[in-house]
């Protein structure tokens, strides 16, 4: 082998990466502990972009295409090195490749509830999951943030070290959102694209990643809150209150009346048409006669412990007793135990 064979052989002349692992995020070129000569080629295809570093400093960044490496194409390196007219003599960088092309099906959900506030249910738990796809739209800072000195991070790296900090993002969009609850269980695909640009500026300007679209196919409530929500359905589905009753008094006196359910509604409907028929006058024929008024029992003022409202709530003590402590619910304390009207308790629930 003669001198310039050596020498050729110390020398890297062409950089390039072909990716086909389809879940690469990063690459490092690996140099071999050979240096760039003046006039390289540098070749970065579709969907990548080719980052230089020089002793922990970023330099220049280059977009698809083939690029002879010049003083001209690398004028941030040719600062970082100290060439004064320029480089003639080959040097040592790496070169990080990264794929900018868009990453599809990437599952997420809370593995803790989320606490979040409901115009409606007031102080409720949620667990949410679903997909997301993501594109990297900043090397620079994602190497930085994200992927580090890694020689080659992929997207399982990548779901182990973001997938906190994507829950982290969307509970505090979606608590910027102010979503109700009833809300999350029937506009899935709307939730999901109205939190997009509330992501998007934290993913951007902290990772260096923008969220293509953002999915949320599933979000779960406690029992007691599913169960209050039935409720409000049932209650919607049945309409006026006032003939239903009826109805459910004509029903037991239908099914015979042999059980506790029938015994009150003959009792309630009985008690009714008593009323109806002195109201007409039915036993005094000569002078209608005017019931007199049924006595009223003095005004009470509603008092709750924490545990009580808790329990309606659909949360803890412990959390009733910290929004207490932190203002939001106006309570008084007796001793060692808090008393909360029920007017206090409505309005915390209107803020």
């Amino acid at each position: 082998m003669g001198l310039m064979d050596y020498l050729k052989g110390q020398f890297l002349e062409i950089i390039q990466w072909t990716d086909d692992s389809r879940d690469t995020l990063a690459w490092c070129f690996p140099d071999e502990d050979k240096e760039i000569k003046r006039g390289a080629q540098l070749i970065v295809r579709e969907s990548q972009v080719a980052q230089f570093v020089y002793l922990g400093q970023f330099g220049d960044t280059f977009g698809p295409g083939q690029h002879t490496l010049t003083t001209d194409n690398i004028p941030i390196l040719s600062t970082l090195k100290g060439w004064k007219y320029g480089f003639e003599s080959p040097f040592k960088a790496d070169v990080y490749y990264v794929t900018t092309r868009l990453f599809t099906g990437n599952k997420w959900g809370t593995s803790n509830p989320i606490m979040m506030r409901d115009q409606d249910f007031g102080i409720v738990r949620v667990r949410a999951f679903g997909t997301f796809d993501f594109r990297i739209t900043d090397p620079k800072l994602f190497l930085k943030e994200v992927a580090g000195s890694d020689h080659h991070f992929r997207l399982d790296e990548f779901a182990d070290t973001m997938r906190s900090r994507i829950i982290s993002v969307f509970t505090d969009a979606l608590a910027t959102a102010k979503v109700p609850v009833l809300d999350l269980a029937t506009r899935y695909s709307e939730l999901g694209d109205a939190l997009l640009p509330i992501i998007n500026p934290i993913t951007q300007g902290k990772y260096g990643i923008e969220i293509a679209s953002f999915i949320l196919e599933n979000a779960s409530v406690p029992p007691e809150v599913e169960a209050a929500i039935d409720k409000r359905s049932s209650m919607s589905a049945v309409g006026n209150l006032n003939d239903y009753v009826k109805f459910q008094m004509a029903e037991g006196m239908a099914k015979g009346g042999g059980g506790p359910a029938g015994a009150a509604a003959e009792i309630a409907m009985g008690f009714g048409m008593a009323q109806n028929m002195m109201a007409q006058g039915v036993f005094n024929p000569n002078q209608a006669a005017t019931p007199p008024p049924l006595p009223t029992a003095a005004p009470a003022v509603d008092i709750l412990t924490p545990a009580q409202v808790a329990q309606s709530l659909g949360v803890t003590e412990a959390d009733v007793i910290s929004s207490i402590d932190g203002g939001q619910i106006k309570a008084k304390k007796i001793g060692t135990q808090y008393r909360i009207t029920k007017a206090a308790l409505d309005e915390f629930l209107a803020q």
